[in-house]
């Protein structure tokens, strides 16, 4: 076996050319190195995956080893992890996890005189020596795109439900933040990983199995949503400054994790420092806990991708906490922390708190407070916190403005921004789209559209900003009464459209539970994945109706015509 390239990684929408990076670093500024070594990582997590399908065979499970499967394989994401090191000792550890695993699973068959009738895949008893540049070679050799399988089918379904299940263990490691799990989430990511070794499943098997992964998601999204409103309370409409206060210096915090949020705060209390959020922490405004803080600050700077402009422009600290960082520039890379499966070569990591504890952020504030107050990149505010409870205790109204006419369609434009000039048709969509539609978003890409001037239809804003991309179930559950209320059967009767941004795996999981939930006719874009194939393109077409997006207006014009 060898590698037809130095490194290959089409696990992203800005994929080079739409197609796949096979040079040296990856449009998201990964190099070969740290691509070949979150290869190996996920080949030895396929190989504890099996093994640990074995152990519930056998009624024998670790469940601090099915959290660490979630942890790891969330290390994979893009924009995750940069750090070579980390990846190679995380590599190791699933190694060891593995073998110690293995081992009390056999014992437990052999007491009770049961036989394997097959055998364990090649992954579950690949050897664990070597240094991290043999670990290098070895994934630029057992990655799952060097190794095709034979059908091309086949191979872009098992690389569907692993992008999936990425989402899935992304949004399983949010929630055990929170002390909240669910073991059934966790055994499921075993078994998703271990049957893309199964040669014996076929196209069907695979099918259905990202199916379930798309009906977890569901669960996975609500097990957070119970554990984020649980600690913070639930979202409440809220308009958040767009500005900075001149007079005191701030600490940047960016990613997804609300729990860093808070006891960043808590830390921050009577220093002086003030605390901005980025990107996704956005959404963070609206909960009642973090909105009895004085010093959150307000917002600052856009989406993921303008990271580099924002912080150069910050002056102080940055805290990274999940996914969504870049390549950092030397105009702050000195200013720049990591924490939780974040990480990049040479960054300052905020280490994991004990239990019941906190995060020690000393090196943040102590930084702050011998940095300049930001930089003022806008001003303003945008409106946040239409999760849906704010929606649904606003059930009787939103129910009239539809029956009275008043909103003629809901857009559903949730999703990942990016870097890609493509993506300014979702902009052009939103200015286009007539003042009797109503936009629903999370994630990001709301960055694309929230600041524009679209005006209210009666007491709601025209951009209903639900939360984060794992918000994406308040819209869900947005539908689904609404459905229920005007006596449709299902949510695709409603007037609501799908008009849907994609960038990572998290976006990949959202995708397969709408499909789970029987959601039709949805754009999808700027451009299908790349590791779809010809044939598995074609059954998303034919089976739920998925299309690129096209032009803006004649896409506007369609989906208000319910097309």
């Amino acid at each position: 076996m060898g590698a037809s390239a130095i490194m290959f990684c089409y696990q992203c929408q800005e994929t080079t050319k739409n197609a796949g990076c096979d040079l040296l670093r990856g449009i998201c500024g990964k190099d070969e190195r740290v691509a070949n070594l979150q290869d190996y990582l996920l080949y030895a997590l396929k190989g504890l995956a099996a093994v640990a399908v074995r152990g519930q065979e056998s009624g024998v499970t670790d469940p601090a080893t099915d959290h660490f499967m979630a942890q790891a394989l969330f290390a994979t994401l893009t924009n995750v992890n940069f750090d070579a090191e980390r990846i190679y000792q995380l590599t190791k550890e699933t190694f060891a996890r593995r073998d110690a695993l293995r081992s009390r699973v056999h014992a437990a068959r052999h007491a009770a005189g049961l036989q394997c009738k097959t055998p364990l895949p090649a992954a579950a008893g690949q050897s664990a020596d070597g240094d991290i540049e043999a670990y290098v070679a070895l994934g630029a050799c057992f990655s799952s795109t060097i190794n095709k399988h034979s059908d091309p089918d086949i191979q872009s379904m098992r690389e569907l439900l692993t992008y999936g299940l990425k989402g899935l263990a992304a949004y399983c490691d949010h929630a055990y933040v929170l002390d909240h799990g669910d073991p059934s989430l966790l055994a499921f990511l075993h078994q998703g990983l271990a049957a893309t070794l199964n040669d014996e499943l076929g196209l069907n098997d695979l099918i259905q199995l990202s199916m379930r992964c798309g009906e977890l998601g569901v669960q996975a999204m609500a097990l957070l949503d119970t554990a984020n409103t649980g600690r913070f309370g639930d979202p409440e409409p809220t308009s958040v400054s767009l500005g900075v206060r001149p007079d005191a210096p701030g600490i940047l915090i960016s990613g997804h994790d609300l729990l860093d949020l808070y006891d960043l705060l808590r830390q921050t209390e009577g220093t002086g420092v003030l605390v901005y959020t980025h990107g996704e922490m956005l959404p963070a405004h609206a909960y009642p806990v973090f909105k009895a803080f004085p010093h959150l600050a307000g917002n600052y700077g856009g989406a993921w991708w303008d990271q580099q402009r924002d912080f150069a422009a910050f002056n102080g600290p940055i805290l990274m906490t999940t996914n969504c960082l870049q390549t950092p520039r030397d105009s702050y890379r000195e200013r720049i922390f990591t924490t939780g499966m974040v990480g990049f070569s040479g960054l300052p990591h905020i280490a994991d708190r004990a239990p019941g504890g906190q995060k020690d952020f000393s090196p943040l504030i102590e930084m702050a407070l011998q940095s300049q107050p930001p930089l003022e990149l806008e001003t303003g505010s945008v409106m946040v916190g239409f999760a849906r409870k704010a929606v649904l205790d606003n059930a009787g109204a939103v129910l009239e403005a539809v029956q009275n006419g008043a909103i003629k369609r809901f857009v559903v434009m949730a999703g990942c921004d990016g870097r890609q000039k493509e993506r300014e048709y979702y902009t052009e969509v939103a200015a286009q789209l007539p003042q009797d539609a109503i936009i629903l978003t999370a994630g990001c890409a709301k960055y694309r559209y929230n600041k524009l001037n679209l005006g209210n239809i009666g007491p709601f804003p025209r951009v209903l900003d639900a939360g984060q991309c794992n918000d994406s179930y308040s819209l869900v559950v947005v539908a689904q009464a609404l459905a229920q209320a005007v006596g449709a059967e299902h949510i695709n009767d409603l007037p609501i459209s799908y008009d849907i941004a994609w960038y990572e795996q998290k976006a990949v999981l959202v995708l397969l539970s709408l499909l789970h939930l029987g959601v039709k006719g949805i754009r999808l874009g700027p451009t299908l994945p790349a590791f779809l194939s010809p044939n598995v393109a074609a059954f998303l077409v034919q089976n739920f109706a998925i299309k690129g997006i096209g032009n803006a207006s004649e896409d506007v014009a369609a989906m208000m015509a319910g097309a």
